[in-house]
């Protein structure tokens, strides 16, 4: 009984396999598996041959422990000489030995065999006079028959001595019949003289070699009706055909028995013992029911037969053997030894420990005495259970108890220690066993096979198996079962199969067992097409699977989806009495499901409802584990209907999968059903319905709901909160998150494992560590996140965002006190320190990865670099990166870009180029992003050429321009002015199909604005709007500057309206901005009502907004407004500067009311202050406009009353120049201090009044002083650079007069010189702003016009002059104008100023009605022609001009003769025409061709 339980095989369905590849020994083995299965297929055609309709039984077992000298061998018996037996040697039968690979007739010794043969009182005498055992032959027995010559009396022959003699006889006779042969035959020839006792007796002993002569002989004796029908011989053959296996021919001869001798409870014990034996337990119940009716009480035999049928049928669930004991007792009858025996076995195969010991309790309580069986069944119970102290207890108790161990105990306990895998004690006890006198067994080798098997030491199991053999011990069929079965589960099939082949070679025949192993480790193997040949081979010898091997099959079917095989075998399961468990529904289930055959699925949920029985939940159940979700909504539905309460996983399944499908409405139409039918499931449903709306991220209905129940009573389910926070925090509503959290420690709701994560993420995302280091520690006191290192680094990298590096360092070196840290986190704290620049602790940490490890990655490098790049130590970056190649690190194509970018960041154009060609040189080809970044940085620099060598290589690369890289070719454009690339690259936007975005439109509307086109970029902006994007608000500033200088008062109004309307927050420049416009349009009213909005909208006015107002009114001509402005801000009592003087001041200076304004000075003086250089430039402006000298002596000496007299000194020229040029320098130096530019107003005036007044040569001196001191530009002219090009802009028109003398005189020098060359173009920038009214742009084209230049208008960018070099150079050699260039001064002060202002023009007065005559009469003409019609009498220009419009009008009258008047077409055609004759486009002919066209 020892090795009860070595071979048991998984009784469920096997866990999935992987199908393993196959190696070179498969061909062997498939070639030893087609000789097994060939031998198998011969040996049991035999076998099947002899009965169609029961399978035939499998090799005989026999139990060499029924002879006591084997199963005691220290008691010396000897074979031949019965052993009388004392009451501890109990006659009960040997212990039901628990292998379930054979049938053993072991087993048979159990209640089965209290048959009627062995208790009848006839048999009790004849056993009881039979003192002596003869051995009885044929010779012996005629002499008998010859010494006798009559006929022995019944009594005589009932008392004969030599009933076993005459019994064996017969038995010898029938058993040696040929096939051929009868038993009829013998018994015919009548050689002995029988009883009825007798012929029982010889049909029970041939039956134990041979049923079907028994059946021959029972039958015969029944035809010839040489006895009277008897329970006895009934009972006998029932017993007989039950071992056999034959229940078909029992219940037949059952059937057919009389009345009168059938209902005998011997012979309904026997027919039970029959049922009994195939585990038919409904059909015993069925037979005990039968014999009460029938009024024949049951016996303890009976009972027993029951107990032995209902624990061979594997029914016995916990509790029922108390049943079974209790329905014994309930019947009158007292419990014997077989019985308590029968449910302790019972127990033991089910290993329900407390129910045996329970029952074994009883047995000691009701002074039922305990066998050896008792004992050695109660070691086997707690060696299956693992409670080997206890199983060592009883072995020890044997002997107090007065018994003495056998073979089955040492076995029990060696099965004990062995399935604990203690070695150890196995030797021990084997020693114990062989000093016993007992020697190492079938059983013993099996018992080591199977622990060496189970421990996976195969090469020790094989050992063991070779050497079995060699102690002459035939492996029998648990020896190979064992083999196959531990080999199988350990991954080896091919030693498998191999030990199959020598079972078979060694003729020992596998059991249901044994091919049950082998099928299962094909399928762990995942080898489909052996299993299947395995099963088949079974099943042609003649052995009918069991629920296993079906299971397995369908397992292995099922996963490799042949669904049409795993049906039909389905089918030949449920028809041979099996029914699938659960989890083999389940595997069904989900392969059909995910095949969508949903007719197969709905005839699997009919058989497990109506043939396995299972309910309503339970197939619910299974559903929701096969994901069938729809099918499980329905029978959830089912089920509540008939009273089940949903559970929230299976819920939340059903829900998830709704979800997940986008099938919402079926998820909410099972949840409105579950309320309605499943009240008291209301608090679960909502929990579900809120995990729904969580999963469908629809947090405001999750919210809603959550905010329910809260109000009603919530008992603070964490799957809630966990989805509630998930969803919370994948929608980043962080603080909705942090309050559940606080209503999660309110309600004391366990955190779990993600809540913990979440939070952490959570608080890190709102900006709280310490909060997310709380929940850290909360954790880790949990044991929660001990390994989870994510949420760490998260931590950590908080820290360093917020420049916590010492939190984050404290962190890190706590870790280290628990636990090996990482290399993630090793680098997260590297990256904290880069955060804040912190390159030496981050070198720290490198150093110590250097040296104890982990070793650093690419992201440890960056780490570094970027703590250099946010200390700003960019310099040091190709140190450390010598550094790191120097220790072998390479570096990466993420560290050199992390360079590049910081070089763009920071602008350093030169190291940016160096970093990207030497990518390109070291094979690192550009991404998109390395070229954005390029060039958007060259792009910042203005480098037009290389952003388009750069585009150019990008294109050619095969990369496509994206919109980032466009918005930076815009904005590029848009800073140097080139307006017309500006507008090729938006229209290579729209071509490439991309929609611009914020930076797209806002640098348009920037270009429209600089190119004072404000209704473009106002179209733009409405455009910005539809698409929903929204204009930065400097768009908008660029917006009103630009319709402030042209003059658009209405957008102006609309975009200030807009802004204020959205909300904006203004600023000072947006309202002054407004009061230029108003100010500009003369709506004064409406400039001082600006006044007011800015006070309303909490902006403060400065002095700069109350001289903004006061020039408001001081342009309008209004000068008595200005004042009333000035008295009010002394009345408020706020500080009042030198600037609202100053805007008065000019406000009288402007309308010419000198008087006014010196008057305003003076009162200034008295009022304490002290006049500034502001003052003073005002003066000196008005004083450079007047147009007689007298009145601009007056204000100049107004001045020097005031205490200013170096301007009236140095146009008067009193000094010398030596001190005038100190003095200004001082003066310059003083004024440089200031802000507002005062120095460069003030020099500005300055040249203005001198070039006016004819001081040139000071005005010249007075200039370069201004370059010296920086205040003009170095460059503004830049001949010695080979550039020849001058830029004027912000300079005075006096200024740029003198300037331009200046430029043209250099320029002359290098044209006579030949050094420097000059370019193919010269270029000259005026620009298009106004200085105090005057245009420099204007004044400038005056100035060279009159002198016959040949610097003409550039036709793509306003504000520019260009002319030719070869054109410039000849003018300034021959033209008269270029003779003298030397600026001089006039040698006293004329009369009257001789520069005029007009029309924002400040040219030569003399020049002024000339130049009105030239451009009223021939528009706008070419300078050369306009320097000669200036140089003549106004008589002769006149005639000129009247020849010049009459030729150009017969030229006109010709060319309509030439082309002639038909169509549209022809007036186009006339018309340029028309206007290329016009050499500079004559006023008066161009009128006229409009009209025309």
């Amino acid at each position: 009984m020892a090795h009860t339980g070595l071979l048991a095989l998984p009784t469920t369905s096997p866990s999935p396999y992987r199908n393993p590849r196959r190696d070179t020994s498969s061909s062997s083995t498939g070639l030893r598996r087609s000789t097994v299965f060939s031998t198998l297929d011969s040996s049991s055609s035999s076998a099947c041959s002899t009965s169609e309709q029961t399978t035939p039984p499998p090799q005989k077992f026999t139990y060499s422990r029924a002879s006591p000298s084997i199963r005691w061998p220290n008691l010396k018996f000897q074979q031949e000489t019965p052993i009388p037996h004392p009451h501890y040697f109990h006659t009960s039968p040997p212990p039901i030995p628990t292998v379930q690979i054979q049938h053993q007739d072991s087993k048979d010794a159990t209640p089965d065999d209290q048959d009627s043969t062995d208790t009848t009182p006839d048999d009790k005498t004849l056993v009881s006079d039979d003192k002596t055992l003869v051995s009885g032959d044929k010779t012996t027995l005629e002499a008998m028959s010859r010494t006798r010559k009559k006929k022995m009396t019944k009594l005589a022959l009932k008392r004969a001595k030599d009933w076993r003699q005459r019994v064996q006889f017969l038995t010898d006779r029938i058993l040696n019949l040929r096939p051929g042969e009868y038993v009829a035959d013998v018994l015919d020839d009548r050689l002995v003289q029988m009883t009825p006792a007798d012929f029982c007796f010889v049909v029970k002993w041939v039956g134990k070699s041979s049923w079907q002569r028994a059946l021959e002989a029972y039958e015969w004796l029944n035809l010839r009706h040489w006895y009277a029908p008897n329970a006895r011989m009934l009972a006998t053959i029932l017993g007989v055909l039950g071992k056999a296996r034959q229940e078909g021919l029992a219940e037949e001869i059952f059937s057919r028995a009389e009345e009168g001798v059938g209902d005998v409870v011997q012979v309904y014990n026997a027919m039970m013992g029959v049922y009994a034996r195939n585990g038919r337990f409904s059909k015993v119940q069925e037979l005990l029911s039968v014999m009460r009716s029938r009024g024949c009480e049951p016996d303890l035999v009976s009972f027993n037969t029951l107990i032995n049928a209902r624990a061979k049928s594997g029914s016995m669930t916990p509790g029922s053997a108390l049943q079974l004991l209790h329905e014994v007792r309930r019947s009158g009858l007292r419990p014997d030894i077989i019985t308590y025996n029968t449910l302790i076995s019972a127990c033991s195969h089910g290993s329900d420990l407390e129910e045996a010991v329970t029952v074994y309790d009883d047995l000691k309580k009701n002074n039922c005495l305990p066998d050896l069986w008792t004992y050695n069944t109660m070691i086997s119970v707690y060696g299956r259970c693992g409670m080997v102290q206890e199983a060592e207890r009883l072995f020890k108790d044997l002997g107090a108890k007065g018994f003495f161990p056998d073979a089955v105990t040492y076995n029990s306990m060696l099965y004990a220690f062995a399935r604990e895998g203690d070695v150890e004690k196995v030797e021990s006890f084997c020693e114990e066993m062989e000093g016993a006198g007992f020697k190492k067994d079938e059983i013993w080798y099996n018992t080591i096979i199977h622990m060496y098997g189970k421990q996976g030491r195969h090469d020790l199991a094989f050992q063991m198996y070779n050497d079995m053999k060699l102690a002459g011990r035939n492996p029998d069929t648990v020896t190979y079962t064992v083999l196959i079965d531990s080999l199988g589960k350990a991954g080896q099939i091919t030693k498998a199969a191999n030990v199959m082949s020598e079972m078979v070679e060694a003729q020992v025949r596998p059991t249901l067992r044994t091919f049950s192993a082998l099928i299962c480790g094909y399928a762990k193997a995942g080898m489909r097409i052996e299993a299947e040949e395995t099963f088949d081979c079974m099943r042609r010898s003649g052995i009918k699977p069991d629920h296993l091997a079906y299971s397995v099959m369908l397992d292995i079917l099922l996963r490799f989806s042949e669904t049409r095989k795993a049906m039909t075998l389905y089918r030949e399961m449920i028809c041979d009495g099996f029914k699938p468990d659960q989890p083999l529904y389940q595997i069904m289930l989900q392969l059909y499901g995910k095949e969508n055959r949903d007719e197969d699925v709905k005839k699997l949920i009919k058989d497990m409802e109506e043939l396995c029985g299972m309910s309503s939940p339970t197939i619910f159940f299974v559903l929701v584990k096969a994901e069938c979700f729809d099918h499980a909504a329905e029978m959830l539905k089912l089920a509540v209907s008939k009273g089940y309460e949903p559970d929230s996983e299976n819920l939340s399944a059903i829900l998830n999968s709704f979800s997940l499908s986008g099938r919402h409405d079926q998820a909410h139409d099972l949840l409105s059903f579950l309320k309605e039918h499943s009240p008291n499931s209301s608090g679960l449903i909502t929990e579900a319905s809120i995990v729904m709306l969580c999963e469908d991220r629809q947090l405001e209905a999750a919210m809603e709901e959550y905010n329910k129940i809260k109000r009603f009573g919530f008992d603070g389910s964490c799957s809630v909160y966990e989805s509630l926070i998930k969803c919370c925090e994948e929608t980043e509503f962080y603080a909705a998150a942090s309050q559940l959290l606080s209503d999660m420690k309110f309600y004391s709701a366990e955190p779990s494992e993600s809540v913990f994560q979440s939070a952490v993420v959570v608080y890190c995302k709102m900006g709280f560590p310490e909060t997310a280091h709380h929940w850290v520690d909360q954790a880790e006191s949990n044991g929660i996140l001990s390994n989870d290192h994510s949420i760490y680094v998260t931590l950590i990298e908080t820290y360093g965002k917020l420049k916590l590096w010492q939190r984050a360092e404290s962190f890190v070196g706590r870790l280290r006190l628990h636990s090996p840290v990482d290399r993630k986190i090793w680098n997260a704290l590297i990256g904290a320190y880069a955060a804040s620049g912190r390159y030496e602790q981050a070198r720290a940490v490198f150093n110590r990865m250097m040296k104890d490890g982990p070793s650093p990655t690419v992201d440890t490098v960056n780490g570094l670099m970027e703590a250099l790049i946010v200390d700003g130590r960019l310099d040091e970056l190709y140190v450390v990166i010598q550094e790191l190649q120097d220790m072998g690190i390479k570096i990466s194509k993420s560290t050199i870009l992390l360079m590049l970018d910081a070089f763009v960041k920071a602008g350093n154009i030169f190291e940016s180029k160096k970093i990207y060609h030497g990518m390109k040189a070291a094979g690192f080809l550009p991404t998109i992003h390395l070229y954005r970044s390029m060039i958007g940085l060259l792009s910042r620099g203005k480098r037009v050429r290389d952003v388009e060598l750069m585009v150019t290589e990008m294109e050619g690369a095969g990369f496509k321009p994206d919109l980032t890289i466009f918005n930076s070719l815009l904005g590029m454009y848009t800073k140097i002015g080139d307006f017309k690339k500006t507008a090729e690259v938006f229209r290579s936007i729209q071509e490439h199909g991309f929609k611009g975005d914020d930076d797209t439109y806002n640098t348009l509307i920037l270009m429209y604005c600089r190119d004072l086109r404000p209704e473009e970029g106002l179209s733009l902006l409405y455009e910005m709007k539809k698409q929903g994007l929204e204009p930065k608000l400097d768009s908008y500033k660029s917006l009103l500057s630009a319709c402030a200088r042209q003059q658009l008062v209405e957008q102006a109004e609309d975009l200030f309206e807009d802004l204020r309307s959205k909300g904006c927050k203004l600023d000072r420049f947006v309202y002054h901005t407004m009061m230029k416009v108003y100010r500009n349009s003369g709506n004064h009213s409406k400039a001082e009502n600006m006044l007011v909005l800015m006070k309303e909208a909490g902006v403060q006015p400065t002095i700069a907004t109350i001289h903004m107002l006061m020039l408001s009114y001081g342009t309008a001509g209004q000068p008595q407004d200005v004042e009333n402005v000035l008295n009010n801000l002394k009345n408020s009592g706020l500080s009042v500067g030198t600037i609202p003087y100053c805007s008065v001041i000019d406000a009288y200076l402007k309308i010419c009311d000198y008087k006014s304004g010196i008057k305003k000075l003076s009162e200034m003086m008295k009022d304490g202050k002290e006049p500034d250089c502001r003052i003073w430039t005002c003066f000196i402006k008005a004083a450079s406009l007047c147009q007689q000298t007298s009145e601009a002596l007056l204000l100049l000496n107004s001045m020097s009353d005031a205490g200013f007299d170096f301007p009236v000194r140095l146009l008067m020229g009193k000094g010398e120049p030596v001190s005038l040029v100190q003095e200004l320098d001082t003066l310059l130096d003083q004024l440089g201090s200031f802000e507002d530019n005062m120095a460069f107003n003030f020099v500005n005036s300055l040249e203005n009044l001198l070039w006016a007044f004819e001081r040139r040569a000071t005005a010249s001196w007075v200039f370069q002083l201004a370059i010296r001191k920086s205040i003009y530009r170095h460059d503004v002219f830049r001949v010695a650079d080979k550039d020849w090009g001058a830029d004027f802009r912000k300079l005075s028109a006096g200024a740029a007069l003198v300037g331009l003398t200046l430029w043209l005189d250099h320029m002359q020098d290098a044209s006579l010189q030949g050094l420097p060359e000059s370019p193919k173009s010269v270029v000259l920038i005026t620009g298009t702003a106004e200085y105090n009214l005057i245009s420099l742009e204007k004044t400038l084209r005056a100035y060279l016009w009159e002198m016959g230049s040949p610097f003409l208008p550039c036709k793509t960018r306003s504000g520019l002059l260009i002319a030719k070099a070869h054109s410039l150079r000849m003018w300034l050699k021959d033209s008269p104008f270029c003779m003298d260039l030397e600026l001089k001064d006039a040698t006293s002060l004329p009369e009257s100023n001789s520069m005029r202002l007009c029309e924002g023009c400040f040219m030569r007065a003399g020049l002024v009605p000339v130049s009105k005559d030239i451009h009223e009469r021939l528009g706008n003409v070419w300078p050369k022609k306009f320097a000669r019609l200036a140089l003549l009498s106004d008589e002769r220009r006149d005639k000129v001009i009247r020849a010049d419009i009459e030729g150009r009008k017969a030229k006109l009258e010709k060319m309509k003769k030439r082309v002639g008047i038909v169509g549209p077409r022809n007036n186009l055609i006339l018309m340029l025409n028309g206007l290329t004759l016009l050499n500079a486009g004559g006023r008066g002919v161009c009128k006229g061709v409009r009209k025309d066209l």
